[in-house]
């Protein structure tokens, strides 16, 4: 069974109301695109136009040029193709020149007029949900006059905020966003498209419903917040008195636990320099994802799985890493990489002892094959394998106690050395017959445990991280006050040479670690932790 959308969209077609399906994705170019935007990129690309046999225009709301520039127009671009979508790009700019022409007409028809009404006024003006608005005394404005005026606001003779032009509705309408809004501003700014051509811009509102008419837009999607503004933006269609006329159909946006959702605060965070950019890895935007190690796909999937609702919800964290997860459990080659490295010498062994053993590469992927693997006296071991006094059910390194080397064989644990009261290295001796796939020894080891071998180990850097956000305490509900200081820990780590030969943002299972994908900025060897190997959200 489809979502509401489908059923509007699929019964719009079976009624004639439209012959092909026309959508939209406008995204402003004031920041970077975040996992919300790709939510809506799923919706109005593959799960109407695609699937519908139709298209979807990115159209850039480019119509406040003091936030906006282009590199946030290359990169959402950028961004957008990454998740896969194809078609025609437009910008609210384009129809700069269309918007004056509906504003001239709506002034002559006495649907619109010049006022010096300032912010703090015009906000006591509106009234409340229960009280009516005040009327401007240039509400009644003569036509010729206002046509003037605007004209001078258009020619530059007027200074910014000095004067607006503002749709003549009904300042007794229950919807508030009805009252005589403002539908454009003087703003003197150089624009990155126009540059100085314009000295008045639309406002949101009135510019979007002339944008979906001039571009035949069948359905108008957008998120709930704008469900109040649709009376306005039906109202501009109608009288701006366009023959094909588009609608407006809203559903709720994306939230998630302990990501922040909102593009002021994420501009916040660059600005502020708590984050690396608008592509740190702990960055929800698509372009912080990608640099993560998501995919695509993974993406898609997740917006798969949430569906479309007309009711805001918030969706658990684990539901996103579910997908990269599954996915990566697939298809990404298995490697070992030791993150907080201690020595294993093999004492049994000569010091120059050296032999390949058999790494499987993906024991999901039945096609993967093997790999050889240096194998040596001297190896890494992780500083958590290894427990002088070990807790209840430990399986690891202790002494005493026999462990496989992944791959490799078992050895047992006699005893370790320690450099000024801190742990060094650890002795063990190895067991004659134990190699993993002819093991004829008859000993059974308690635990299996990754490595690295010492001699041809590849130093890394590996970066852990956390949410951006402490979980919510009921108490702090500014995101300042919930922000999480161990969100990111960058470890000193050695890795297989395997891995020295990574492409930018190639993924790989660190064998019990988790996934990492290689940086794509940093020019030394750094792996980003993707996610981690345990799916809490399926096992709940």
């Amino acid at each position: 069974m489809g979502n509401f959308i489908e059923e509007i969209i699929e019964k719009d077609l079976a009624s004639g109301r439209v012959d092909k399906v026309v959508t939209r994705f406008p995204p402003e170019p004031n920041g970077c695109l975040h996992i919300g935007h790709a939510k809506s990129i799923c919706l109005n690309y593959y799960g109407t136009a695609v699937k519908y046999g139709g298209v979807c225009n990115l159209r850039f709301d480019d119509t406040n040029p003091i936030k906006e520039n282009e590199n946030f127009v290359r990169s959402i671009i950028e961004d957008v193709k990454w998740m896969g979508w194809h078609g025609n790009i437009y910008y609210a700019s384009d129809y700069f020149q269309l918007m004056y022409e509906c504003a001239v007409k709506l002034i002559k028809k006495g649907k619109a007029y010049v006022d010096d009404i300032t912010p703090e006024p015009m906000k006591e003006m509106r009234g409340t949900l229960t009280e009516p608005g005040v009327e401007s005394k240039h509400r009644d404005r003569p036509i010729e006059e206002s046509l003037a005026l605007f004209e001078d606001m258009k020619n530059g003779k007027i200074a910014d905020g000095a004067l607006v032009l503002r749709a003549r509705i009904d300042m007794k309408s229950p919807n508030i966003n009805m009252r005589d809004p403002i539908i454009y501003r003087v703003l003197k700014a150089t624009h990155h498209r126009t540059g100085d051509k314009w000295c008045i811009y639309p406002m949101y509102d009135f510019a979007h419903p002339i944008e979906d008419a001039a571009e035949g837009i069948t359905h108008s999607i957008c998120t709930l917040e704008f469900e109040d503004h649709r009376p306005l933006y039906d109202w501009v269609i109608d009288e701006c008195e366009f023959e094909k006329k588009p609608h407006q159909y809203e559903f709720a946006r994306l939230n998630i636990e302990r990501t922040i959702m909102s593009k002021r605060y994420l501009k916040k965070l660059v600005d502020e320099g708590f984050v690396d950019g608008w592509d740190d890895p702990r960055m929800p935007t698509i372009a912080g994802l990608r640099r993560r190690g998501y995919t695509p796909s993974a993406l898609r999937e997740f917006c798969e799985r949430i569906g479309v609702a007309k009711a805001n919800s918030e969706v658990e964290v684990g539901q996103l890493e579910s997908c990269i997860r599954d996915e990566l459990n697939a298809k990404a080659p298995r490697a070992m990489a030791v993150l907080d490295p201690i020595e294993l010498k093999i004492t049994n062994l000569p010091d120059d002892f050296e032999e390949e053993v058999d790494f499987e590469i993906n024991p999901n992927d039945e096609n993967a094959g093997v790999r050889k693997v240096k194998f040596g006296s001297l190896l890494y071991i992780e500083r958590a394998d290894f427990e002088a006094v070990p807790p209840p059910k430990y399986k690891r390194l202790t002494p005493g106690a026999y462990v496989r080397l992944k791959g490799a064989y078992i050895v047992r644990c006699d005893g370790f050395e320690e450099e000024n009261g801190c742990l060094k290295r650890v002795l063990c001796s190895l067991v004659e017959g134990s190699k993993s796939g002819a093991d004829n020894s008859g000993v059974k080891a308690k635990g299996v445990i990754h490595w690295v071998n010492a001699a041809d180990a590849v130093p890394a850097k590996a970066r852990l991280y956390d949410y951006l956000l402490l979980p919510y305490d009921g108490v702090h509900e500014d995101f300042s006050e919930r922000m999480n200081p161990n969100s990111l820990i960058e470890k000193n780590a050695y890795v297989e040479p395997y891995l020295a030969q990574a492409k930018p943002l190639e993924s790989f299972q660190f064998m019990r670690q988790g996934y990492f994908c290689r940086d794509n900025k940093s020019e030394e060897l750094v792996f980003n932790q993707v996610v981690g190997l345990k799916d809490t959200y399926n096992k709940k």
